[in-house]
This record gives structure tokens, sequence and C-alpha cells, in this order.
């Protein structure tokens, strides 16, 4: 689920299943010890209001002199972030001097990096001495109708006139406004390819109530879909999805219902979300060093912790009050985290019965992916993490590729030494991740996917498992 608690949230919990929308709020958006800047951006210029100096006049995607781009998105409480092609990302803090300061991805270490905006106005920007110009990208910002609401979407294309391929951003459980902080929804744009970004139900300028019930959130997608090629007219073309976390359940539903031209599913699960949580348990165990008697023990805990979500946090609580007694003692059971399972373990049951139904808010608890994507005959590129806690990569890798065996068009990539999100990490003595980067090849991937409908050459260390039967260049 990571879906449910941790999948936006590099070094500490989001969330696919539903608790992931309001604990990962709740872990306040982010890295250990401070709100983590969500994954992007506003849109592809500031207003001109703004004084050179400010977040929002710098927010945008930058054409370096000799080659490559550098996004700045927004951050936390005045901060920035940058991010480059081959993974490479930090923070910015503002110097005294009127520059910026960068620190290593999440870990707060600074990674010498300089950053300025001469004329912050007129695009201009300086990184470590490399001159750069804001690119203008042509963005057109809409309301438009969703499953019976009014959803807040933005169309960002390359300039120019001709057909591009279009990638709807397919949000995962967090709250925040997908407008405001996805930087693909640039960095897309920047190499080619249109993207249209809206904000999910219930969050940022949509109307609604946030929910998880994925068969009303694919509804959603397919109307976003749908705007995007309308607003794109006949620039459209080549057209589907890109999804994480939480999203890869609720992107392949929709194209099973409106078929499009590509799926592409990063740290998601082919298993329901009980089952993520059974199988990050089950890693917290075997982490720790435990054997095959203390995993029957957890698996316990697991069970009981599941009859509560699927009662809707009705019933349940003796069996887990009996459980909590009887090992709250041993020294496993406080390494269990699993992707809900602490939620209960951690709080009293009156905090839980309350909280828990707006946490998961909606969500399918037993959702089984497998049936629809056995009838799912869209490209489809999966991008796992091998060390993915919040979203145990195992089980689903096996499963799809089972399917590959089946002659489905399912591409499967799996990056060594990343977590949640594709973001390779360090590991601090407490056992505490602290994320670094993105890996190389991570986000060439997904470019060469939504061009040519599969993957050419070597991305990095990923291990790439092409389908049986491949797809035809478009």
């Amino acid at each position: 689920m990571r879906p449910l608690l941790r999948a936006a949230c590099p070094g500490a919990f989001a969330g696919a299943l539903g608790l992931a929308g309001a604990l990962w709020l709740a872990c306040a958006l982010g890295a250990p010890g401070a709100v983590r800047d969500a994954a992007a951006s506003q849109a592809a210029g500031p207003p001109a209001s703004e004084r050179p100096t400010s977040t929002a006049c710098a927010i945008g995607i930058y054409q370096l002199r000799g080659g490559g781009t550098v996004d700045i998105g927004a951050s936390d409480a005045g901060h920035l972030r940058w991010r480059r092609e081959d993974g490479t990302t930090g923070l910015l803090s503002a110097a005294p001097d009127g520059g910026w300061t960068s620190t290593l991805g999440w870990t707060g270490r600074p990674d010498g990096h300089q950053v300025s905006f001469p004329d912050c106005r007129a695009g201009s920007i300086r990184f470590d001495g490399v001159p750069g110009q804001r690119i203008d990208l042509a963005v057109t910002d809409v309301t438009f109708q969703g499953a019976g609401v009014r959803l807040a979407g933005r169309l960002l294309l390359p300039q120019g006139h001709g057909r591009v391929p279009i990638v709807v951003l397919v949000h995962g459980a967090e709250h925040d406004s997908a407008r405001e902080f996805y930087a693909l929804q640039r960095r897309f744009p920047a190499a080619g390819i249109g993207a249209f970004v809206y904000d999910k139900r219930g969050t940022g300028g949509s109307g609604g109530r946030y929910t998880q019930n994925y068969l009303l959130l694919a509804d959603d997608v397919i109307a976003a879909m749908n705007e995007a090629k309308r607003l794109a007219g006949s620039r459209t073309g080549r057209i589907g999805y890109q999804a994480g976390s939480q999203g890869g359940w609720v992107a392949p539903l929709a194209a099973k219902i409106a078929p499009v031209d590509f799926v592409i599913v990063g740290f998601g699960l082919a298993v329901s979300p009980l089952e993520e949580d059974r199988e990050a348990i089950a890693l917290d165990v075997h982490d720790h060093g435990y054997g095959p008697e203390i995993l029957d023990e957890a698996m316990q805990v697991a069970d009981a912790t599941a009859s509560i979500v699927r009662s809707d946090f009705r019933d349940g609580y003796d069996r887990l009050d009996a459980l909590k007694a009887q090992y709250g003692a041993q020294p496993w059971f406080k390494q269990l985290h699993g992707d809900f399972s602490f939620f209960l373990l951690e709080n009293p049951d009156t905090t839980v019965r309350e909280e828990g139904p707006q946490l998961l808010a909606g969500v399918p608890a037993d959702y089984d992916p497998m049936p629809v994507l056995r009838q799912l005959d869209t490209p489809q590129l999966w991008i796992l993490g091998a060390d993915d806690h919040e979203a145990p990569s195992a089980e689903t890798e096996r499963r799809l590729r089972s399917l590959q065996a089946q002659g489905k068009p399912i591409t499967v990539a799996v990056f060594p030494h990343t977590e949640h999100g594709i973001y390779e990490y360090e590991t601090e003595p407490d056992g505490t991740r602290l994320d670094t980067r993105h890996p190389e090849g991570y986000f060439r991937m997904m470019v060469d996917f939504i061009k040519q409908g599969q993957l050419r050459g070597n991305y990095g260390d990923a291990d790439v498992l092409p389908p049986i039967h491949p797809a035809r260049s478009p």
C-alpha cells in the first residue's frame, strides 16, 4: 500500500492503502525530522509580481548551457528542490548572499552544489556556475468534470505544433496538490512529452471528498485522460498513464475500462492492500533476524489487524488486545511495522476506532488486481525497488513474470538498492533510511517507454525483463 504509508514519503512513510493519506500527511509529507518536500512543483513559469528571490519565481525547468536540464520545484517552508535527468537531487536553502545552497537528497548533508537566479523574472539560472534559461512550455489550466465532482487540472506541452505523446500523471494516496508538487509535469514536456496533471478529488483545487476507492478514482483518471486529449487536440499522439504507489492499482483498472496506449507503474503492487501489509510484516521479521516460529506469531498479529480493517474498524479488538498481552513484551513485537498495522499496534482502541475509517477512506482492502492484469493487453512498464519495505516487491515481481509467461505485454524493471519511490538510500546506525537520489536510468526509462512503447539498451543497474512478445514500435 505504500502505497499505504510510505509511497511518496522518502525516509518516512506515506501511503497506498488509505491510512496512507492521512498518515502520510501526519508524517509531515516526508523525510525524517522535517517536512518532506513532495515530488515536484508548480506550473511552467512564475508570476511577474514575485520578487526574483521568491520560491514561486524560481519554479520551472531550465536548459543549461552545454546540455542537460535542471528542474526547480517547490518544497516546504521556503525551500526549493532541484532534480537532474540522471536522478540526482538536492534541497535548496536560501543563502545570505542571495543564492541557494544544496543538501544531498533528503539527508540534510551539504553536497557542494550552488544555485542562483540572476534574473528570475527573465528565467535565468546558474547551476554550479553554468548558466541556463527556463524552458518555455505551453500551459493550460482547466477545471473538468470527474465522476460527479469538478477536478482541477493542467496540460503542459512542449512548444510547437507537432504531435507528441501525452502522459496523464496518476497520483498515489497523498493529500497534497499534484499540480503544486509533481515535478514530472515539467520534466516530461522538456523531454518532448506532453503531461496532464490534476489534483485528486478532495485535494488541492479539486472538489469532492478524499477517497481511496479505486474504481471511483479510476473513473476520475479516465476523465483526466479524455480532458487531456480534448485540450491537446491535433497534437495528441500516444496517450497513457504514469502512476506511482497506490496509482498502481488505479491506472491498470482505468486502462481496462477505457483503453490507452501504455501504462507505467512505479513502486506499485500486484497484490491486495492487506497482502501488502502481511508482506511488509514478514520483511520486518526477516530483516531483524527472526526465524519461522516468530514469523508464525507475527502473522497472527497481521490476521488480527486485517480483521479490524475488514470490519471498517468496528470489530476484532479483543483478539488484537489478547495478542498484545501475549506478545507485547517480546523483542520482535516492537519491530513490527507493516504498512498499516503499526497504526493499530501503537494507538489505543478508541483512537483506532475513531480515526481508522477516515484514514482508510474507502480503500478496498481485499482488492485483488490480478483479474484486471490478466485481462489487460495494454503495454505496461512496471518499475520496482528491490528493497521496498512499504510495498514489498518480491511477490509482485513473481506475479508480473507469470503474466509475462502468459504472453502479456509487460516489461518489468527492478532497481537494486532502492526503496519505495525508487530512491537510493543510506542507512543510519539505527536502521533509518535517508534517501539520496533516483537511480541513473530511471527517468530515461520512462521517457523511452512513453515514446517507443518498449525499452532498448541499458538503464543504469536496472534488471530489465522485457515481455516475451514485445509490442510493435509506434
